[in-house]
Parts: structure tokens; sequence; C-alpha cells
């Protein structure tokens, strides 16, 4: 890290006044990045849990799929982060974390679907081996000393590639396009995985020394936020490649 190789010598005299704001800073980051893999963790136990249980329930699938109320469980996730985005600045730290958790459960839903369509030992295995990945990539991301910020224009832009022929191919159905999408689209959030870690591990250095502790904490929820959307699409787009259908 910059600001611990910053003064060499605090490692010669572990008592100079130098080496404890370093120190503290250190031990803050590990926490702060604790605590927003603590918020993704939960976040992904509610989707799981949401998720396969709406799909052993002939009622609840019976109301959504086929229905109206398709559409709106799908976007319901997308508006939720718009709002939880653009309000976050105003929101208390409690109504921050409903509004995630309100999220992680909608996404369940969305995704209750993949029970259905998916064998459950292909979930699990594409399941290990997307969090085998975003644990390396996220490393990489927290570790490396390479300036990842240039990558955020050329990611997002992927992402918007991804969405236009996504649309697209809803009309067309045309699979090697989706396998394509599929491809680019693991290979996208791939990148983002290593890019939010560093944007979250840079944002807290950045912000620090301003002490706020309801900054820091809606800081780790929308980390976390970033981080889950990044492992769930990744997730998704593997299993579109790998799963094995019922």
């Amino acid at each position: 890290m910059r600001i611990l190789g910053s003064n060499q010598a605090r490692t010669a005299n572990p008592y100079s006044t130098t080496a404890r704001p370093a120190a503290h800073i250190d031990a803050g980051l590990r926490s702060h990045m604790n605590r927003v893999y603590g918020y993704m963790s939960a976040a992904m136990v509610i989707t799981a849990v949401v998720a396969y249980l709406s799909s052993t329930s002939t009622a609840v699938l019976s109301l959504i799929y086929g229905t109206p109320l398709q559409w709106v469980v799908m976007l319901a996730p997308l508006g939720v982060v718009f709002l939880l985005s653009a309000r976050i600045n105003k929101m208390s730290v409690a109504s921050a974390q409903l509004t995630f958790w309100i999220f992680a459960s909608l996404m369940g839903l969305s995704l209750s679907y993949i029970f259905l369509v998916f064998t459950g030992y292909s979930i699990v295995q594409v399941f290990l081996i997307t969090a085998i990945a975003f644990a390396a990539l996220s490393l990489y991301g927290y570790t490396t000393k390479r300036n990842l910020s240039g990558m955020g224009t050329f990611l997002m832009m992927g992402v918007i590639g991804i969405i236009v022929a996504s649309i697209f191919n809803i009309f067309i159905q045309w699979p090697a396009l989706q396998f394509g999408i599929s491809i680019i689209g693991v290979l996208v959030f791939a990148g983002l995985t290593a890019y939010d870690t560093q944007n979250i591990k840079n944002t807290y250095l950045a912000m620090a020394h301003q002490g706020n502790a309801t900054w820091l904490e809606k800081s780790a929820i929308m980390g976390a936020l970033s981080l889950y959307i990044d492992f769930i699409n990744m997730f998704m787009f593997l299993l579109t490649i790998f799963g094995q259908r019922e």
C-alpha cells in the first residue's frame, strides 16, 4: 500500500509519531473492507434464500411468471439501485441498510427462475467457480499497485454494449449472440470486480482522515452494492455458458 511504503523509517522506529497514523489507516482500511464484504455476503445469503424459497412456491411462481408482475420483479432491483445511488447522502444509515436488504430480496425474486431452468448441481458448481474467481479478482484489485482507474470508462462502455445487445437479442433469440454476450459479460464484470475493489480502497484512503463514521458506513454499503452487482452478473453469465439445464 502506498501509505505504508511512503515512510520506510517507521519500520525501524515503530513508536514514531509518523508510524501511528499509517498503522491506524491500515487497520481502518481492513475494517472498512471487512464491512464491505460483510454487507455483500449478507446480501448474497438473502438473495439465495429468497430465490430458492420462491422457486419452491407454486403460488409465488404463478403470481410472478406469465403475468405483468414479471416485468415489475425484473426491473424493481434496477430501480432500487438508482434510488440508493441518488439518495444515499440524504438517507440515514438505517434507511440505506434497509434499502440494500430490500434490493437483495428483490434480486432473489428475480433470480428464482434459475432453479427451474438449471440443475441444482450446476448452480452450486458455477456459484463456487464464480466465488473463487471473484475472490482472486477482488484480491488483485486490493493489492495491485497498478492504477486501474483508466479501465472505468472502457468497462462501462462494455456494460452499455451488453445491455443493448441483450435487449436486441430478446427479439431475435439468436443463441450465438447470447453466447458472445455471455463471454464478453464475464470479462467485463471480471474487470469491474478488480476496478471496483480498488476504487473502494482508494475512496477510503482519500476520505478516512475526516473520521465521519456515518459516511464510512454508507460508503461500505455502496461498495458492497457495487461488488454484489459484479458478482451476480459474473455468476449469471457463467451460468448461461456452463449451466446444465433441467
